[in-house]
Formats: structure tokens, sequence, C-alpha cells
């Protein structure tokens, strides 16, 4: 059965990683959504972003060059060759620390944004057989103030950052549109994607084979003690694969008063990473790490959990990341030996 896709922040970070749940639709080695949805010839990609994002290889693409935030330039995403899509992967947005500097621009982005996202596919919806599958990425920021040692699906959200309040705005707007039956919605909140070959917001870049200088913006050095905060993290490949198997779990199988899961992921400290780095990268490897501390970013991490009550994920079919921090570097590394990355 044929399927159109519209991928919002197709170019960004998490667009640009649709690769690699490919063994799930595909081919067996890729790093990007688009791509891996494009190993399936019966789908057909609409990738929009603010800069126009680069087409898969091998696909049944249209790549748009769109302002989000205005209505005519969403609308447009529906009007494309290919028709109204079946399915909307929302995945743009200014991460959170270019939240916390400028609000507006986050404000306008992160939820202005996704509001007239969500209305373009309720009114292109209403046209078609069934109802728009809108899978929203949200964070883990949506969490802070006092929360409970290991969150559960009840833990409320009260979010310390720009970054988190948009995505909380959005989720309640993906809530009542998928409520009220305008949208089928899906809420999967983020854990920190650790292992990246690109900086993105505040996260661990790790750049070890390539012999490019990465920036911790945790501690000032190895000895500080801020290496030693717990972080809820998942790897890209980990990541993705939840994506695609989120846009085929039933509607009935969620809560009944909430589309909203968070993603599974394991705890490791800073420290996890950088000593992971170590063992699989060399001494070498962690010499090119460098640090400064950034009290933005320090104090935003320092407000998220990292701990998480993985049950109810895992019964929707969702996946998460053995063995610790270890694999997943190991997997970057034969990433970046197979020129993946």
């Amino acid at each position: 059965m044929s399927s159109t896709i519209l991928i919002t922040g197709a170019g960004g970070f998490l667009g640009g990683l649709v690769r690699p749940f490919l063994p799930l639709i595909g081919e067996a080695n890729a790093l990007q959504l688009s791509e891996a949805l494009s190993a399936n010839p019966e789908i057909r990609l609409i990738l929009a972003d603010v800069v126009e994002p680069k087409p898969p290889k091998s696909s049944t693409a249209t790549t748009v060059k769109v302002d989000l935030t205005a209505k005519e330039a969403v609308d447009g995403l529906f009007t494309t060759e290919f028709g109204i899509p079946d399915t909307i992967y929302c995945l743009h947005g200014i991460m959170s620390r270019g939240s916390e500097v400028n609000f507006d621009l986050g404000l306008k982005v992160n939820f202005d944004s996704i509001r007239l996202t969500l209305q373009a596919a309720r009114e292109f919806g209403a046209q078609s057989a069934t109802r728009i599958k809108f899978i929203f990425a949200s964070s883990l920021a949506v969490y802070g103030g006092v929360f409970p040692q290991t969150v559960t699906p009840e833990t409320i959200a009260t979010p310390e950052g720009a970054y988190g309040m948009g995505k909380l705005a959005s989720e309640l707007f993906v809530n009542e549109f998928s409520r009220r039956g305008f949208v089928d919605g899906r809420i999967l909140r983020i854990p920190t994607i650790v292992v990246k070959k690109r900086p993105s917001g505040g996260n661990l870049l790790v750049h070890f084979r390539q012999g490019i200088e990465s920036l911790c913006p945790i501690g000032d050095s190895l000895d500080s003690p801020e290496l030693d905060l717990p972080l809820w993290l998942a790897s890209p490949q980990t990541t993705i694969k939840n994506f695609v198997i989120a846009r085929d779990i039933p509607a009935d199988k969620f809560l009944p008063h909430t589309r909203v899961v968070y993603l599974p992921g394991f705890t490791a400290t800073v420290r996890d990473e950088l000593n992971a780095l170590e063992k699989v990268g060399g001494r070498t490897a962690l010499e090119l790490v460098k640090f400064k501390d950034d009290p933005v970013s320090r104090r935003l991490v320092l407000s998220w959990p990292a701990r998480f009550d993985i049950t109810y994920p895992l019964s929707l079919g969702f996946i998460v990341d053995e063995g610790g921090m270890e694999p997943v570097v190991r997997q970057f590394q034969k990433d970046i030996e197979a020129g993946v990355v």
C-alpha cells in the first residue's frame, strides 16, 4: 500500500537521522529516516525545512525550502504533486539553549509553527478517508522542578526552560487534536541522543576517529564533579527505530487520556560517556574533548530527570539500548569506518 510521508525539519539533526530503521523497512545500513523510508518504493517523501533538505539517493521524494511559521507555506506542504500526506513526522524546532537565549524565536518555531502544522493536518486531513498520523518529537525537557527518583507516565511535567515549555504546550495541542479526531497523534518524549555527527543543543559530541575536537559544555576538566551528572540517553539508531515503530502502533494501545510516551533510554553520566570514548578510541580520542562549562546548558540539563520506568513504552513495542555507553560508541566507530557518518 502506498504512503505519503511529510517530514518537517528534514534537514536538521532529527530529520537527518532518518536512516537507521532501514532493517524494519528496507536496506540495512543507513542513518537517515528519509532514506530508510525511501527503501520502500511505495513510500513517497515530502522533505521540508528552512534550508532545502538533501533528498535520499534513491527515493521518490520532493524537497521544499519552507518557512514553517507562515500559514501559507505550511499549507503548501499539503498540495505538492504527492498530494495530502497520510503521516507527518514533526521534527523541526529550535534546541534547548537556543530557545532559552532567544525566547521569541523559540516560541515562534517550537509552538506557533506546530499549531499551524496541526491545523493544516486537520483541514486537509478532512478530505482523506483516514486521519493523518501526526508523530511529534517532544523531549524530556518538559520535566523540571521536583520529580520522583524514577519518572513514570503519571509524573507531572513542569519545564524549567523555554524549550521544554514549547514542547509541553505543543503536546497539549496534539493531544487535543487527537481527542477530537482531527489527527491521530503520537507524542514521543526523546532522551538525550548520544554520539552524533554534529553539534546540536548541549549534547556531548564525540568525533573520535575523525581527528576533530569536541566541546563538552558540562564541567571545566576531566576532574570536574559536574561530570558525574546522570543523564537519560539513547543511541541514534534506537531512537530512529522507535520513530518507525510509533507510526504503526494501533491508536487504541495508547493510554486513553494521552498520546504521550517517553521513549526508552538508559542512565549514564557524562563521565561514563568519556570513559566509553577512551575505552573505544583510546587516550588520543579523549584528548580531543575540550571543556568549557556553560552555566545555561548546565542549568537546563540539571532540571531534567535521568531515570524512567520504561514498562509502558516497552509494552507498546518500543525498544531500548542494551549495555550502556560502550556499545553506542562502538557502533558510532563502525558507522565512521563504513562511511555512514
